[in-house]
């Protein structure tokens, strides 16, 4: 895959592209980056437009020292679609990319068409235990590391079938961790969003009261065993939006696009082209 930049603001924001047709927008989550779509972005583009871009503040997208927010995160993804000239897409988003989406759909509905939450944030409080100590001053520094073992730890975690982690797979995230300015972007993002206890109530409680609003057409997926997000939370966003179809894979953890790749690209595929 090409790596290509384009100027948000003031930063250099890393993305991919291919396709044509339909529009579609794929959002990372915490500390991840374009690579979580690799298995994802040529077989969606046989039928779409797809752009996934790094974060602002992730992957190799710069990482400027601001003030991060759910409502700033919107607007980045609307100022990301102005500058690569779209107006309405298709917004499918991973875990923190899914909360995101969600935002994106609230503040922005006229321009999804369609939307895709992935083991996402937002239905719920409840978090992982280390993102939760990581909110804590020190000991978040401490457990971010990065370091090899703590990586693999970590990726180990996301993953129902321990093969996906491979040591190509750790190395190439270890890299992304140690980039200059990526340890503050992560913590800054994680304890803006999060505590001890979870998600915030602040974040969560009006994000509660307006997803019942989402009018977009919405496919909701999540993995069984996903240990980040629980799948519960997949039961309260399918019944909160309207019509939206549910699809949970079994022997799955909170990256489906990636250890039930082949299934997932044909069920996105066949909701956003139905």
């Amino acid at each position: 895959m090409e790596d290509r930049y384009i100027k948000v603001g003031d930063a250099n924001i890393r993305y991919w592209a291919m396709g044509s047709g339909p529009l579609a927008l794929l959002i990372h989550g915490l500390g991840a980056s374009v690579e979580y779509w690799e298995r994802n972005i040529e077989p969606l583009s046989q039928h779409c437009r797809v752009y996934a871009m790094d974060l602002l503040g992730f992957g190799r997208s710069d990482k400027p020292r601001i003030e991060y927010s759910l409502h700033y995160a919107a607007q980045f993804i609307a100022d990301f679609m102005d500058v690569q000239g779209i107006e309405r897409a298709s917004l499918a988003g991973n875990s923190m990319g899914g909360l995101i989406a969600l935002q994106f759909a609230i503040e922005f509905p006229e321009r999804v068409d369609k939307l895709i939450l992935v083991d996402n944030a937002g239905f719920g409080r409840e978090l992982i235990w280390i993102f939760r100590l990581m909110t804590l001053p020190v000991l978040g520094e401490v457990l971010y590391g990065p370091n090899e073992r703590g990586m693999r730890t970590l990726q180990r975690m996301l993953f129902y079938d321990k093969r996906f982690v491979t040591d190509e797979w750790v190395k190439q995230n270890l890299e992304m961790a140690k980039l200059p300015g990526a340890r503050n972007s992560f913590l800054s993002v994680l304890r803006y969003g999060v505590n001890l206890r979870g998600l915030r109530p602040a974040i969560l409680k009006p994000l509660l009261a307006q997803i019942p609003e989402i009018s977009a057409p919405t496919l909701i997926v999540w993995g069984a065993q996903d240990r980040f997000i629980p799948v519960a939370h997949a039961h309260i966003g399918h019944e909160m939006i309207a019509g939206s179809r549910l699809h949970i894979f079994d022997r799955c953890g909170h990256v489906p696009q990636i250890e039930r790749a082949e299934e997932f690209n044909r069920l996105v595929m066949d909701f956003l082209v139905s």
